[in-house]
């Protein structure tokens, strides 16, 4: 099965396009003028092995706010589309990732309900030329463009590099397990929605 979507937004704010493949390899052309943020989504997608293309611009001489936002937003769009009905996928993931002296926990519930539960603290308000105060609007996006319940939480590190960096790794392999098809669920004759209820919304 290739699970892949194309999904572009334009605004007065924001131009941003992606390109999505669920089974990839890791491949990324990433495009933004926030030199740290287009690290960050390189992360995510190497270790959630999805191959991504993805360019944004935006009025930076406003702030950081709206170009990372609308990045969560189109993500998470790209992802739902991929997915289609979501049927015969694991649904859930998560994972726990150290990176150094930093550890960072990602829990992902595609369960088309959008909700953030963020808690991350950073010693400096930039790190690179990141504005580390949007992080939660890109995740808050990221759920509502995928229709997703996501827990974000940094429980310790000294580097606000390696607590960010280790954040989006953990993203990538927490949405790579939930996008995962389940083979027990596949080889049903009619792949299962994963939910009692029968549907997802999407």
């Amino acid at each position: 099965m290739t699970r892949k979507a194309e999904f572009f937004r334009k605004t007065n704010e924001t131009t941003i396009s992606a390109s999505l493949l669920v089974e990839g390899t890791g491949q990324h052309q990433i495009s933004t003028p926030i030199g740290f943020f287009t690290h960050l989504l390189q992360s995510f997608a190497f270790h959630g092995k999805f191959d991504l293309t993805l360019s944004a611009t935006g009025d930076l001489q406003v702030d950081q706010h709206h170009l990372v936002e609308d990045c969560g937003l189109v993500l998470g769009k790209a992802f739902q589309l991929a997915l289609g009905e979501a049927r015969g996928i694991n649904r859930a993931g998560f994972f726990i990732m150290p990176m150094d002296e930093a550890l960072a926990i990602v829990a992902v519930d595609l369960s088309g309900r959008p909700v953030l539960q963020y808690q991350a603290r950073f010693r400096r308000r930039f790190c690179g030329d990141l504005d580390t105060d949007v992080l939660p609007d890109f995740f808050q996006a990221l759920a509502t463009g995928l229709m997703a319940n996501f827990v974000v939480r940094i429980p310790q590190g000294r580097s606000d590099h390696h607590k960010a960096e280790a954040t989006f790794k953990a993203l990538g392999r927490a949405l790579r397990l939930a996008c995962s098809l389940d083979p027990r669920e596949t080889e049903a004759i009619s792949k299962m929605l994963p939910s009692l209820k029968g549907v997802l919304d999407r």
